[in-house]
């Protein structure tokens, strides 16, 4: 457990408002993928040059139970602009979720993808590493930053695939939904469960190519940042799914904070926001 230090006043949990209330900070770039207002991916850059070749990168992925009415990039912005601040480069994408035309399956998870190898388009014109890239998820951005980091295990024909996946070399999970066969048979999680249905397609096999749970080992370390109060995202979900994935042979590390919820995680000056920053900056610290 990360620990957050004695108070001395009951811990009063963050609202969203307690976070989209704040100054908003502006990307630096915007780069589209396709033709809906939300094949986009927000591109914020620190000033000047980096102190090594390139800036290390961070493919940020934001929440909102899949959904484009309840979230979309722009609920990730002051965490991307902490990132930018401590000298991180930070590729915000954005996707068409399971209530918007084309989203589901499997647009939704395309999206994601197409998204994510842009990258490699612009990463030479931003001194962007692309050798040790994490992938940083909330909530259900959690449960794509980890299908993005296990895409190479889909079969070669399944329409996900998407031919050659940008490489993830660390995945940091904040609040994340991976298991989605779980979300499905948890009433108690915060998105419910008949989005699983929307996302996932009516097929026999509809958790095959969609759910982290069922492309294990991905092969990639993982840390999974849950608050103890979320109550979003169930408690018991997050060491079911380390477990299960350790059972595997991946590298996954349990971070649980006291006195957290579900905006704790993404809130700049929050100790679980600062327990995600330190993750990132040791997952791309030079060998």
């Amino acid at each position: 457990m990360i620990p957050t230090g004695k108070r001395d006043l009951p811990w009063i949990p963050m609202t969203w408002p307690d976070l989209t209330g704040r100054p908003r900070p502006e990307p630096d770039h915007q780069l589209r993928y396709g033709d809906d207002s939300l094949q986009v991916v927000d591109l914020w850059v620190p000033a000047g040059r980096p102190a090594r070749q390139h800036w290390p990168t961070v493919v940020m992925v934001h929440g909102g139970c899949w959904q484009s009415a309840i979230a979309d990039r722009r609920l990730m912005d002051w965490a991307a602009a902490d990132l930018r601040a401590n000298g991180f480069a930070v590729w915000n994408i954005d996707y068409r979720g399971v209530d918007r035309d084309g989203g589901g399956y499997p647009g939704t998870f395309r999206d994601a993808a197409a998204a994510t190898d842009l990258l490699r388009l612009h990463a030479d014109a931003h001194d962007l590493d692309l050798s040790r890239i994490v992938a940083l998820g909330h909530s259900a951005g959690g449960h794509l930053a980890l299908w993005l980091a296990a895409r190479h295990r889909l079969p070669p024909d399944s329409i996900l695939a998407g031919g050659r996946p940008l490489p993830i070399a660390h995945v940091v999970s904040l609040g994340g939904l991976p298991d989605l066969a779980a979300v499905e048979a948890s009433p108690d999680n915060g998105c419910g469960t008949d989005v699983i249905a929307r996302l996932v397609g009516d097929r026999a096999d509809r958790f095959a190519d969609t759910s982290v749970a069922c492309l294990l080992p991905i092969g990639v370390p993982i840390d999974l940042v849950n608050g103890r109060d979320d109550r979003i995202v169930p408690a018991r979900m997050a060491p079911a799914f380390a477990e299960m994935a350790r059972r595997q042979g991946d590298d996954v590390t349990l971070h649980e904070v006291a006195d957290t919820g579900h905006v704790e995680l993404i809130a700049p000056g929050t100790a679980a926001w600062e327990a995600a920053v330190t993750l990132v900056r040791q997952a791309t610290k030079p060998c």
